[in-house]
């Protein structure tokens, strides 16, 4: 099995459009939290008690189901894999260029303070000004990035 990148996919990309504004809900319903995955991520490795982390249940609390949200992001393609067969997939991109592109996108969450999936997902649908604006530069800058990539020469 290999992910077709090239080409539009409806069923597949509404169905895991679906799959991930159910999570998104079920987060924010159960628990009274927004589905980032930055901010989940980033309250595992760096707890802070600010408010954003104890949330009235403790930090302990509320460590375990960032922890468990991260096992389900890890679990859910490991499951697809046991039960799908094998998976292939194709590195676009040197290892230095991934490792740079990561760094952007860390400092570019803790700068826009949040990522895609909180402010592109969960901000939106909250009809959020700031999330639009944070969303219309992750998606500018994606495609500026892209022009320069493929008629710039690369890096």
């Amino acid at each position: 099995m290999e992910i077709n990148w090239t080409e539009f996919t409806p069923f597949a990309s509404f169905a895991g459009g679906v799959l991930i504004g159910l999570a998104a809900f079920l987060l924010w319903y159960i628990n009274g939290r927004v589905m980032g995955v930055s901010g989940i991520l980033g309250q595992i490795v760096m707890p802070s008690d600010d408010g954003n982390s104890s949330g009235g249940h403790g930090t302990g609390g509320q460590r375990s189901w960032r922890l468990s949200f991260v096992a389900g992001v890890i679990a859910a393609p490991l499951g697809y894999v046991l039960f799908k067969g094998e998976f292939a997939s194709t590195m676009v991109a040197s290892p230095v260029m991934l490792a740079v592109a990561g760094l952007a996108v860390g400092i570019g969450t803790a700068i826009g303070s949040g990522c895609t999936s909180g402010h592109g997902i969960c901000g939106l649908s909250r009809i959020s000004v700031r999330s639009l604006v944070a969303t219309c530069s992750f998606v500018a800058a994606g495609m500026v990035t892209v022009f320069i990539i493929k008629h710039g020469g690369g890096l």
